[in-house]
């Protein structure tokens, strides 16, 4: 992160779901107080949704409005000059993040580029263009330019492998599971009305489970959803029941759920004891 800051460089994040890969890029906004911008990319995602489109609606209304108003060919001629001008543009997350990086007294846009392992090969070719120059021209007012770059986190569950062309451009980092005391940390931070007892048990049995060849490992993120129901439970501890009732909140696949339930609770809890 620290490099990626220094150096203008994207920072491209891999790892499981989960693990926090899209919480850098919202510690990064608040931390530097620049606006967080998330493009969530799919499959088909294009131009229109991830940089600009024109607002049709408001241009007709437009359109309209100067017929009601006047007549004759001036006016339709100003008129239709004025549609495709700034204030019927709307920016999607990866213009807004390169025209408002251009004050350089304000700090500059975080952009997410989430999942992009979502988006097809023209989507990826089309980011390594703007992630090269950070422009973006727009036929009808002209090319917009970050005067400093913005702050770019992209993220991706390896769904998919991404072309090297756009990974060379980022600084690169494989993100892990967190180790056990850091995880306990984690849970204390983010819900500090569990006990330590608690969150120490959950973290214990969440790491035996990814050791367990499931289809969906739990990530970080299920670890404190799971974590913080017990709280709301009122659960001080780990009992069978209350991994029974729960674990809807740390196990997303019902033939997850079975496999543990089928082999016994026992086990886990052996794990979160130790």
């Amino acid at each position: 992160m620290f490099l990626a800051l220094r150096l203008q460089r994207p920072l491209f994040l891999e790892g499981e779901a989960g693990v926090g890969k899209t919480e850098v890029a919202k510690v990064l906004s608040r931390w530097s107080g620049g606006e967080l911008l998330r493009l969530q990319c799919y499959e088909g995602i294009d131009v229109a949704q991830a940089v600009y489109e024109w607002d049709y609606s408001r241009q007709l209304l437009h359109l309209r409005a100067a017929e009601l108003t006047g007549s004759g060919a001036e006016v339709a001629a100003r008129a239709e000059n004025e549609l495709f001008s700034e204030r019927f543009l709307v920016r999607r997350p990866l213009l807004q993040a390169i025209a408002d990086a251009g004050d350089a007294d304000a700090p500059p846009p975080v952009l997410l580029i989430d999942e992009v392992d979502r988006a097809d090969d023209e989507f990826e070719a089309f980011l390594l263009e703007i992630l090269s120059d950070y422009a973006v021209t727009v036929p009808e007012l002209g090319t917009f330019r970050a005067a400093v770059p913005p702050v770019v986190v992209l993220t991706s569950n390896r769904t998919r492998d991404v072309h090297d062309a756009l990974k060379r451009r980022c600084l690169y980092h494989w993100v892990e599971h967190p180790d056990f005391e850091r995880e306990v940390q984690i849970v204390l931070r983010r819900v500090p009305e569990v006990e330590e007892g608690l969150a120490r048990q959950v973290a214990g049995a969440v790491r035996r489970m990814r050791g367990l060849g499931l289809y969906k490992p739990p990530g970080v993120a299920e670890t404190i959803d799971w974590a913080h129901a017990l709280a709301v439970l009122g659960r001080s501890r780990l009992d069978e029941s209350s991994i029974d009732r729960t674990l809807g909140t740390v196990l997303k696949y019902r033939e997850d759920a079975e496999r543990l339930r089928a082999g016994g609770l026992e086990d886990l809890l052996e794990a979160a004891g130790a």
